[in-house]
């Protein structure tokens, strides 16, 4: 009988032990997300001081967007996504359409970087439970922000792409300095 206490107490410690581990998974699980968007982010962010305003108007295919209607897509999907993250109405829209300078594409993209930057700050562990419609599904509000990093990711594959089609080396692989 003394026996089983024992292994019982030492399961109980055991459990009990683990209980501030599994409370950090989600602040964990935020910072690791947070970071993520932050690469990407900084990507696009210098692929698009990157590439000259005649690049701008580049189109590899005349059926496919201009560089800088895709600058001006990443931004206004980051505020159209992060808002959902955040439960909101997205504060703006129809840059992609609207924009057509670096200049104002480029302070666009780092508006609605912003935006989803301080969607980040205010995320807690309880918050990034809560679950939000989004394209008809409910989602936790983490998995919306981290659907926001994915969906960088790939358009920075195609900004990847029409760098290397004008000869230029893109961000993630130049050499570190």
């Amino acid at each position: 009988m003394k026996m089983m206490n024992v292994a019982a107490a030492t399961m109980l410690a055991t459990a009990l032990a683990t209980v501030p581990l599994v409370a950090q998974d989600g602040a964990n699980m935020i910072t690791a997300t947070k970071s993520q968007f932050d690469m990407v982010k900084g990507y696009i962010t210098k692929a698009a001081e990157q590439v000259g305003e005649d690049n701008y108007a580049f189109k590899p295919t005349p059926e496919v967007r201009s560089f800088g209607q895709l600058i001006g897509h990443v931004a206004d999907s980051n505020y159209m996504i992060c808002a959902a993250a955040a439960g909101e109405k997205s504060p703006a829209s129809g840059i992609e359409k609207s924009a057509i300078t670096k200049a104002a594409l480029q302070k666009a993209l780092a508006e609605a970087f912003a935006y989803c930057d301080k969607v980040f700050a205010g995320m807690t562990e309880e918050k990034s439970e809560e679950v939000v419609s989004f394209f008809g599904n409910k989602q936790p509000k983490l998995a919306v922000l981290a659907f926001n990093t994915a969906h960088d990711f790939e358009h920075y594959g195609n900004i990847v792409t029409y760098m290397r089609l004008k000869g230029l080396v893109p961000p993630s692989s130049q050499p570190k300095k």
